[in-house]
């Protein structure tokens, strides 16, 4: 991080002693979220501390943009960073210690001693565009490289300051309508389409700061910003002074059309060999990359790939968004170049291995499946589904995926490529909006579904979506399908099973009393009420056998507790709130134990808006603001939590586990892939939003994993399916 210049004096408040455990000794300067102060380590590291404002600390999205630059700084901490040693985001003063780095900015080597010379041009611009592909590589977009964020370090060039950089553009700053970035190095998607910003931004500022570096002005010069976001969109870039051997290259970083521009690979590979200094080793010292199996990816990597640093063709992720048929920039060196190294391959036996890496060394499992057994990404409508008011939730069981929505009552689908079997319209003058918990259910054999605002609930045949039995339930507050029975709970606590084949009355008891909660296990066996206490200091858990209603036992837990899932083993997983509603900690009781044996789990931090999901013994927890942690609720104390990770987005939905990973829905419409052990980001779809791109989903249903697939809905009223073997490529 630099030493930044001050504007003048600072607050009295803006000059705490200490930041964490270290204490701050002089101040560097002041950004635009905080204040920078030289700090020293324990071990005598020289630390840069930046602390955010004051003002800024009590701002929720000023928090989360500052979460999201700790995450996405240490993601690519390394040689081309200023790495980071220590953060707390949710300090009272949030802050982030990085390594001190000890060197101008690039703007300031440019003002003070004029344009680099062209070997030093070309030095910086391989330096930054290798700093771009491991940006890329860790999944990240940078969206604001400007000369001010490049320090020029003894060993090369640093690329700083994530503060508005993210996995792919996210709903957390377009949802406010602000501008996100520096004019003069914005791409022109950002001014038009900043929910599509991808690599090729980044490449497009890279360009841009070039020319800075060149001739000390940039390729759009202007004193309004306006003008110059006009001439970013329309004009053509101001190269006079650039050396004439690097004029068609820095040319290609600025086209508008972000599909022409060069990879960060490609650039490494063009200055490297422009260079004098290194013409005789640039083929030496930049391996060629890994080419794509025709058989193992036939189709053009897509632009969530790219937004997530998936490696695409390149190992630096950033080739062109899906549709280009543009081939990659120097392919025939390339290979002239590793021919030598690819003959050894070959001849001992390794080539077969590398083919199956991601091209970077890293741990991805090889790939065995050939393109007919993938499934091939799909997208449908449900006929008469109301895309504009509501978001469908679907249910994947027996081979088929059934999914409701505003207008469509229910509709069936066939998983492997979409087509939609067969659909029912909802009845004219029920509710637009729908709801997760509305979600249609196969049990007895039928489809039990419930059209939001109908007040009816009905059973259909999978087969065709005919009427089985239907009726009227809009006395109950809570109806629930647990195994072959459905269960309805009045407002009192009331509850009525009827036989979910049939349709017929079971029995009618009394299992709880106003506001309790009715959770049961998919496989059936007890169902379990939850009421908490009027003054929200206990919650009586009560338990009884859905074949008869007979009441089996009860259990009084400390606190206002809301039930997540009860397990087929038994288990309950509970959230604990506070007085505001705050996620404080996951209860797990073990129902199936004689002494319904509690353990509590604290959070570190509260969490607000929590929705939860429960995969075993791991709780994940989705709160407001794009926070999604996991806890493993063996553990009582400390080591509880597993990982946490800032998802970039303002929302979340309900997490879902599948095999390996972690799986939810963001407002935009995106569906996000988390490794499920290491809390990492490993893919995402682009976003689906309504035609006019501004509505939000009101609603978030849970992505569905069954069957290596995952399905998921969108804001456009889309239902969508992705392959989950590999997240990367989605």
């Amino acid at each position: 991080m630099p030493p930044l210049r001050s504007t003048g004096p600072f607050p009295e408040a803006e000059h705490p002693e200490f930041a964490g455990q270290y204490r701050l000794e002089a101040c560097l300067g002041n950004g635009g979220m905080g204040v920078v102060h030289l700090a020293t380590s324990a071990s005598g590291l020289r630390l840069a501390v930046k602390v955010i404002h004051a003002e800024h600390a009590s701002d929720p999205e000023f928090r989360a943009r500052f979460r999201q630059e700790v995450t996405a700084a240490r993601r690519v901490s390394g040689a081309f960073t200023a790495p980071v040693v220590d953060a707390d985001p949710d300090a009272e003063r949030p802050w982030m210690a990085t390594l001190f780095i000890d060197g101008p900015t690039l703007a300031e080597r440019v003002k003070r001693n004029g344009p680099l010379d062209p070997v030093g041009l070309r030095r910086a611009g391989a330096g930054l565009a290798e700093a771009l592909r491991d940006i890329h590589r860790a999944g990240v977009v940078h969206r604001d490289l400007k000369p001010s964020n490049v320090l020029l370090a003894a060993d090369g060039p640093k690329v700083i300051d994530f503060g508005i950089s993210r996995p792919s553009d996210s709903d957390l700053h377009t949802e406010t309508g602000k501008l996100i970035g520096t004019p003069p190095f914005m791409a022109p998607e950002q001014f038009q389409r900043p929910r599509e910003v991808g690599p090729e931004a980044d490449v497009f500022a890279l360009g841009a700061v070039l020319v800075h570096a060149a001739t000390g002005r940039g390729p759009f010069d202007s004193d309004s910003p306006y003008i110059v976001a006009y001439q970013v969109v329309h004009n053509d870039p101001d190269l006079a002074g650039v050396p004439e051997d690097l004029v068609p290259l820095l040319a290609r970083c600025l086209a508008k059309d972000p599909r022409e521009r060069p990879t960060p690979y490609e650039l490494m590979v063009a200055l490297r060999a422009s260079s004098p200094s290194s013409a005789c080793d640039t083929q030496a010292y930049i391996p060629a990359q890994r080419e794509p199996d025709p058989v193992e990816n036939p189709r053009p990597v897509t632009k969530a790939a790219q937004a997530s640093g998936a490696p695409g063709p390149g190992a630096d992720g950033g080739s062109g968004p899906a549709g280009s048929s543009r081939k990659p920039f120097g392919r025939k060196a390339r290979w002239r170049a590793s021919a030598a190294a690819l003959a050894l391959l070959l001849t001992s036996g390794i080539v077969a291995v590398g083919a199956l890496t991601d091209g970077e060394g890293g741990d991805r499992p090889p790939v065995t499946t050939r393109a007919k057994e993938r499934l091939r990404p799909w997208n449908a409508a449900l006929p008469g589904g109301d895309g504009a008011n509501g978001t469908p939730v679907c249910t994947a069981t027996g081979g088929g995926l059934y999914c409701s929505a505003p207008g469509v009552k229910a509709a069936r689908l066939n998983p492997a490529d979409g087509k939609v079997l067969w659909s029912v319209a909802a009845r004219a003058g029920t509710s637009a909006q729908s709801d997760e918990s509305l979600v249609p259910v196969v049990a007895g054999g039928l489809l039990q579904v419930m059209t939001p605002g109908s007040g009816r609930y009905e059973a259909l045949d999978p087969a065709t979506g005919a009427v089985r039995w239907d009726m009227d339930v809009s006395a109950y507050a809570t109806v629930r399908s647990v195994g072959d029975t459905v269960l309805l709970m009045s407002d009192t606590g009331t509850v009525r099973a009827v036989d979910s084949a049939t349709g017929r009355d079971r029995w009618q008891q009394r299992h709880g009393g106003p506001g309790s909660q009715l959770v049961a296990s998919a496989g059936g066996g007890p169902a379990l009420t939850a009421t908490s206490s009027p003054d929200g200091t206990s919650t009586q858990v009560s338990a009884f056998d859905t074949a008869h209603g007979e009441r089996l036992w009860t259990k009084r837990l400390p606190g206002s507790l809301h039930p997540v899932q009860l397990s087929d083993d038994g288990v309950l997983h509970l959230l604990a709130a506070d007085a505001d509603g705050f996620t404080t900690a996951v209860v797990r009781l073990d129902t199936a134990d004689a002494g319904r044996a509690v353990r509590r789990i604290p959070l570190a931090v509260p969490v607000d808006q929590a929705q939860a999901g429960v995969a075993g013994d791991m709780v994940l927890l989705a709160g407001a603001g794009g926070s999604l942690l996991a806890l493993d609720t063996t553990k009582a104390h400390g080591g509880s939590q597993l990982w946490r990770l800032e998802t970039s987005a303002a929302r979340l939905s309900r997490p879902v586990a599948g095999t390996g990973a972690v799986y939810v829905s963001a407002a935009d419409g995106r569906l996000l892939a988390v490794d499920a052990k290491l809390g990492r980001l490993t893919g995402q779809t682009p976003p689906r939003m309504a035609d006019d791109g501004s509505r939000l989903a009101s609603m978030l249903p849970a992505p569905v994993h069954a069957d290596g697939k995952v399905f998921a809905t969108a804001p456009d009223g889309s239902v969508f399916a992705v392959d989950a073997k590999d997240p990367t490529r989605w």
